[in-house]
């Protein structure tokens, strides 16, 4: 996408991104905290949220917050904590990258591994239900909130191999859309990003012969997630929109 954001598109917002440690979602945190976000931080790895946070406060973006949760063993109670925590701590939510996801076991349908399946689902699917819901009332608190999934293209055309992930991505985008129809006559508007081909860690073990240095970088792919972030998109809203549209 062919978009420049004005430096304080963000100024003030507080946005929530899973999977905040490496990869897409760090330079997510490190974008919207750019353009003048509040960004918090959630992943599971403590060290990497640190690294994070440092990149953002080392740049003079405002001081993120970090909350450790490992998605494939929270409960329920521990989104509704964390809801009460963010509102007693900002009082609303502005935005919510859900980005944060498994890949599993790429193998024939027939040899997946149940124990994989049911964790690739609770992470990508039911984790993303989980943390959603209680915080719904903080996005409805904001003047104009954006929530935002990640897709994929074997979340839409099927695809070989590909079983657990493809069809985690499949809900997603059922998701998203049962969500943005429920949602459709209020201030939060909901869609889904597919990155594409990124030059990420679950890229490279996905397709380990690759070229990596022929994919884009997360920071190139970024227009499209401060477009859907950001005010500008107010009129888009049950989309699953493409970063790199071919």
């Amino acid at each position: 996408m062919d978009y420049q954001a004005a430096n304080d598109l963000l100024k003030d917002r507080v946005i929530l991104v899973t999977g905040a440690g490496d990869g897409i979602g760090r330079q997510a945190a490190l974008t919207y905290a750019s353009h003048g976000a509040v960004v918090i931080l959630l992943g599971k790895t403590v060290s990497k949220l640190e690294q994070t946070y440092d990149l953002i406060v080392a740049a003079n973006g405002s001081e993120p917050a970090i909350v450790p949760l490992d998605m494939q063993g929270a409960t329920e109670q521990h989104y509704i904590d964390m809801a009460t925590t963010i509102e007693e701590q900002f009082g609303r939510l502005d935005g919510v990258l859900l980005n944060a996801g498994m890949l599993g076991v790429l193998s024939p349908f027939e040899q997946i591994d149940l124990a994989s399946w049911e964790t690739v689902m609770k992470v990508n699917v039911t984790a993303q239900m989980m943390m959603t819901k209680p915080l719904l009332s903080l996005l409805r608190k904001a003047d104009d909130a954006a929530l935002i999934f990640t897709s994929s293209g074997v979340g839409k055309k099927g695809r070989a191999y590909w079983g657990s992930y493809a069809v985690s991505k499949f809900a997603t985008e059922g998701m998203m859309q049962i969500l943005a129809d429920e949602l459709s006559n209020t201030n939060v508007r909901v869609n889904a990003i597919n990155p594409g081909a990124t030059r990420t860690s679950m890229r490279s073990t996905a397709y380990p012969g690759e070229d990596a240095n022929k994919l884009k970088t997360p920071a190139e792919i970024m227009p499209t997630y401060l477009y859907l972030m950001g005010p500008d998109s107010q009129d888009i809203h049950g989309q699953s929109v493409d970063a790199q549209p071919k």
